[in-house]
């Protein structure tokens, strides 16, 4: 009976081994025995070869390379068709020796257009073998316009190295295999634990509101930012609640009060925000409860390398009987960047696992200092628990530490200062968080010094932003004010010399970004900046002469983005037209003649009999440059906008640096490829039949924002069909009051659309930019920070990712139409056209004016104001004067009825302006009744 038992049991492990054998099977898709089935390849300057090799398990290759200090990698590449079933597993073997760099499996269909891939960061092999298996839910759709997600038919596969460090090395894989597996259970956990941040965010659904920060409890929070010109690697935030980042990805200070017991937190409080004279970038968050106010300011002292945080803290009692308080300022594991941003600086948690207290100075995480200007009452702490340290506090629990540890990186530490404070009166208080390793010495007169500091700071700031001046109405100061914060914004954003968008989401150096914000920085009187940016970023160019679309620590980006040779050809031209550096320009000539070089390759590459008589004939090819067509590459408009204006530039250049034969070449490229784009936009309204001009050829979408670029900074309002034009912008224009009225449903928007303002000016919609200006600084978040996330959502508290704030392209956005409301360049004849954005009521009694505007021509500045129904422009002798005059077009609807007079004599309208060409000048106009 025990043999036959035995038996039984034998048979059940067959025939489960069986079963098992059948439900998961395994099969070789690569032994490797025919490694010319392989392919090399690598992104622009990176050299990459392949050799046969042994492996553990029969053959392997491997896959010799040297990135060259740029970013992008090397590629093994193969046709190899898989189906894929329901659920699998793939593996494969490895060796190699190498710098950390991110591994890639991309799996691609057919079409070549859908991808999906599996990932390891920071990879770096062993010289011993090993198995790396990929499981289903390891590998993930990368991109591509399929709608349905699911892997199941590839016909290419790649392994690719992507530049983390770069460097040099070897890769080698072998024994590559599917397996099958049974299927997974339907209610199979996610494999993956709580994250940190959702564990916080459980806590902090737990707690009352106000325990943790905004951004954490399930609601929309905003923030600043704060640092020196230049300084964005150690640049800090402050979020609307007063919480301070104190560095990039850092962990924060947080003030509460506690009256007693009772905690004061920034749920219990009315918050509102200030800067400093209204625009400095020196940002002051106000409390206000129970006669008690609390003011937080933070700036920024030092050089871009080694840049001091400073707080100031006011304790303010506004009631007639002395009160005695308790602040806290909170050192807790939290970014000011929310657990809703993912991209490039994931936010929420920072950890904190070491707290050290001497009596003087606190030690975070065994480097940065925090340094109290005045000896707290006392220094508490806590590690991870039920409780959080706020509502530790709030129980009269006074934990006193001098070290701390805590592994789970959720440890918190409080400076208490127990104050008492007369009868409308203030206390002052001061931390500094000091450069990284740089010493610091506590002052005696420490609050006087602090206070010097801030005045040092604000003096040199006031300096950088008024260089300009602009004078409007009371009622718009909010646009003066936002204008001068705009340039800080851009400044504080950048990395020594390299432009960025943001500090956070997007700290990396896009050419797009980086020549927009150029011009509106040399606008703004910051030649020196463009100077250093176009000399730090030509450098990076490809040995191609193609333009990387980005350049951040790992170098340069290779992802085709053609917009990319336009905009540093822009950029160049923009940085000689308004400083006139021979010797500068001179230097970069060869990038400029590599960079047109590529352009013209690019267009011969679609001028091709296939695409003859098709929108797409000698157009810049397929890119990814703008982000809507991200899925596939896109034959956009908006790159050959930058391309025609990059050619225009070109050729400017060459007569420049005395080269008339390249200025002749240069020119034929840009008469020839206008005349192709031409055809093109109305090949592609014919085969779409719509009547706007389209974001992409193939498409026929809808883009307004993206084609605002052909107006400016492109220039082709001479040669676009006029009437496709109009419509373009009308439809703007409509879809623009339905989601304004609440006729038209909508989530959230990109500010990016500030660029229509500049459209309308162009397009002489004087009368309907006033709308535009209202609803865009309505979304300022907060207002008083003048300035915009990348994002802005219609429900100002649905947690959503916004990107930085603020976006320092965006800021460009605002300035740059804000001056084209001011003045603006016509490209056709070379003339700068005064006012022409400025509504008609702005004119009235004080009316408006411009000083020190920088444009290609010199500094111009005027007066413009309508009195006793009389218009007056007055234009000083040293002003600008372009080729083509200064051109006041007729300010009021209709048609011209006023008489005019240049400096007394009669001037007749033609064609709806009057040109001035003699300073200085005196306008009157008879306004109308």
């Amino acid at each position: 009976m025990k043999m036959r038992h035995c038996r039984l049991v034998l048979l059940a492990l067959l025939v489960v081994s069986h079963l098992a054998h059948a439900e998961a099977t395994s099969r070789t898709l690569d032994d490797f025995t025919q490694p010319d089935a392989w392919q090399a390849t690598a992104t622009d300057d990176i050299n990459a070869t392949l050799r046969p090799a042994n492996g553990p398990h029969g053959k392997a290759i491997c896959l010799d390379f040297d990135f060259n200090g740029v970013s992008g990698g090397p590629t093994l590449r193969r046709t190899l068709p898989i189906s894929f079933p329901a659920n699998y597993a793939l593996s494969f073997d490895v060796r190699g020796t190498m710098p950390p760099n991110d591994l890639q499996l991309k799996l691609i269909d057919a079409s070549g257009d859908n991808v999906w891939w599996y990932r390891r960061e920071h990879f770096q092999p062993t010289d011993a073998w090993q198995t790396i298996t990929a499981n289903k839910r390891d590998i993930d759709s990368a991109w591509g316009p399929a709608k349905d997600r699911t892997l199941r038919q590839t016909q290419t596969l790649e392994f690719t190295l992507y530049a983390g460090q770069g460097g040099r090395g070897e890769f080698c894989v072998g024994n590559l295999r599917l397996t099958r597996l049974p299927p997974a259970p339907a209610d199979e956990p996610a494999p993956a634990s709580l994250t940190p941040n959702a564990v916080l965010m459980q806590q902090a659904r737990r707690a009352a509101r106000g325990i943790y920060p905004r951004g954490f409890s399930g609601e929309q929070s905003y923030w600043t930012l704060i640092g020196v010109d230049g300084g964005a690697r150690q640049s800090a935030l402050i979020s609307e609640d007063g919480a301070v980042e104190v560095r990039k990805g850092g962990w924060s200070i947080e003030p509460m009060l506690l009256d007693g017991n009772t905690l004061i937190d920034w749920a219990t409080v009315q918050t509102t925000q200030s800067l400093q004279d209204c625009y400095l970038p020196i940002p002051t968050v106000h409390w206000q409860a129970d006669g008690v106010q609390l003011d937080t300011t933070a700036f920024a002292s030092g050089t871009p390398d080694h840049s001091n945080l400073l707080l100031q803290y006011r304790l303010h009692n506004d009631g007639a009987q002395p009160r005695t308080l308790t602040l806290a300022l909170l050192l807790r594991p939290f970014q000011v960047n929310p657990p809703t941003q993912f991209l490039n600086t994931p936010g929420g948690i920072s950890p904190i696992h070491d707290l050290h207290w001497d009596g003087h100075v606190v030690q975070v995480n065994r480097a940065l200092r925090v340094l109290p200007l005045q000896s707290p009452t006392a220094f508490v702490g806590s590690r991870h628990g039920d409780l959080s340290l706020p509502q530790r506090l709030a129980r009269g629990e006074r934990p006193r530490i001098t070290t701390l540890y805590d592994d789970s990186g959720y440890a918190q530490g409080a400076l208490l200062y127990r104050l008492t404070v007369p009868a409308h009166a203030s206390v002052d208080l001061g931390l500094v968080v000091p450069a990284d390793g740089k010493p610091f010495t506590l002052l005696a007169d420490a609050l006087p010094w602090l206070q010097r500091q801030r005045d040092e700071v604000a003096a040199n700031w006031r300096e950088k932003l008024n260089r300009v001046s602009l004078h409007l109405p009371a009622a718009q100061q909010a646009l003066v004010d936002t204008a001068r914060s705009a340039q800080a914004q851009m400044l504080v954003s950048r990395d020594g010399p390299a432009l960025q968008p943001g500090t956070r989401s997007y700290a990396r150096t896009w050419i797009r970004d980086g020549a927009m914000m150029s011009e509106a920085l040399l606008r703004s009187g910051h030649a020196d900046v463009v100077g250093a940016f176009v000399d730090w970023y030509a450098p990076y160019q490809f040995s191609t002469g193609k333009v990387p679309c980005c350049v951040d620590a790992r170098g340069a980006d290779p992802v085709p983005e053609n917009d990319s040779p336009g905009e540093l050809l822009f950029a160049i031209a923009e940085w000689w037209r308004y400083g006139h550096d021979r010797a500068g320009l001179l230097r970069l000539w060869p990038h400029i003649e590599r960079t047109v070089a590529y352009v013209d390759a690019l267009r011969a590459s679609e001028r091709t009999p296939a695409n003859r008589g098709t929108a797409l004939y000698g157009l810049m090819p397929a890119s990814i440059s703008h982000e809507g067509y991200s899925a596939k590459p896109m034959h956009s408009y908006w790159d050959d906008f930058w391309a025609l204006r990059g050619y225009d530039d070109a050729v400017e250049l060459a007569h420049a640096v005395g080269k008339p034969d390249a200025a002749t070449r240069y020119a034929a490229s840009r008469d020839e490829f206008r005349a192709d784009l031409q055809a093109s936009i109305l090949a592609s309204t014919h085969e779409h039949r719509i009547d706007y001009i389209p974001g992409a050829a193939e498409l026929g979408d809808f883009d307004a924002t993206s084609t605002t670029i052909a107006l400016s900074p492109g220039g082709a309002q001479a040669w676009l069909p006029p009437a496709l034009l109009r419509q373009t912008f009308e439809r703007y224009w409509q879809d623009f009051l339905a989601r304004r009225d609440s006729g038209k449903a909508w989530n959230d928007y990109t500010p990016y659309e500030w660029r229509n303002v500049a459209a309308f000016v162009r397009l002489g919609w004087r009368e309907r930019i006033p709308p535009l200006l209202a609803f865009f600084m309505a979304d300022r978040r907060p207002a008083a920070w003048n300035q915009w996330a990348e994002v802005v959502g219609h429900d100002a508290r649905q947690p959503r990712f916004v990107g930085d704030m603020p976006h320092a392209w965006i800021a460009s956005d605002f300035l740059r139409s804000l001056y084209d409301m001011f003045a603006w360049e016509r490209r056709s004849d070379r003339a700068l056209v005064l006012a022409d954005g400025i509504p008609a009521d702005w004119l009235r009694d004080e009316g408006i004016g411009i000083a020190h505007l920088r444009t290609p021509y010199g500094e111009l500045g005027y007066r413009l104001r309508e009195h006793e129904r009389q218009l007056e422009l007055s234009l000083p002798a040293g002003n600008a004067m372009p080729p083509g005059g200064l051109v006041l077009r007729w300010p009021y609807a209709g048609s011209p009825a006023g008489a005019a007079r240049v400096n007394g004599a009669p001037r007749p309208w033609q064609h709806g302006e009057i040109v001035i060409r003699e300073l200085p000048a005196t306008v009157l106009i008879d306004a109308p009744h």
